[in-house]
């Protein structure tokens, strides 16, 4: 049984990282963990707080015990270099690269337990928020095709009559429409300006 772990865009060099995970490589997870404490590198955090994470999701997702786990693989990728520049004599600029790296770790089994799989929580679906209702709870739901009644009276008018739209465009809805003309179009349209 394998557990996997990442740690990606860690703001410290390929380079640099190497050394500690170089460290770690082959041991027994608390024989890795305790030669982390004891090194004074800077990178020692980043790979010691990844390893107690693949620990973590061992025991909680595939139940595997601490002291069956040893670290299998550990690779140290670069990462996106971030470029940036630091002015120098006569005015000019010299790059300055500000490199990343991605920390893969595979945990392995001293003594193999078997195939687990992994636990699966329980999740209850989602309720969908436009669907319909059984009739026996006595609850209607408007579907799409229902008219709203405010919007059919307001537009069954008659002619010469002022009209607020119903839409409400224009700034703090104030749009007004005067009339309409034999055709059916619109006679004049005024928008008030707000403020």
């Amino acid at each position: 049984m394998e557990v996997k772990a990442k740690a990606k865009h860690i703001r410290m060099s390929p380079r640099k990282v190497r050394l500690v995970a170089d460290i770690a490589r082959g041991l027994a997870v608390k024989d890795a963990i305790n030669q982390l404490r004891f090194t004074g590198k800077k990178a020692v955090l980043p790979v010691k707080k990844l390893i107690e994470s693949a620990i973590a999701s061992a025991e909680n997702n595939y139940e595997l015990k601490q002291d069956n786990l040893f670290v299998k693989e550990i690779r140290v990728d670069e990462g996106a270099t971030m470029k940036r520049w630091k002015p120098r004599a006569r005015g000019r600029a010299t790059p300055i690269r500000k490199r990343t790296s991605h920390i893969n770790l595979i945990l392995g089994e001293l003594v193999d337990s078997g195939e687990i799989k992994a636990k699966k929580t329980k999740i209850d679906a989602p309720v969908k928020l436009g669907a319909k209702r059984k009739e026996d709870d006595g609850v209607k739901i408007k579907d799409k095709d229902d008219k709203d009644d405010r919007k059919t009276k307001e537009s069954k008018t008659e002619s010469g009559k002022k009209i607020i739209d119903p839409r409400g465009e224009g700034h703090g809805k104030h749009t007004k429409i005067e009339g309409k003309n034999e055709k059916g179009f619109m006679n004049k349209v005024f928008r008030r300006k707000s403020g």
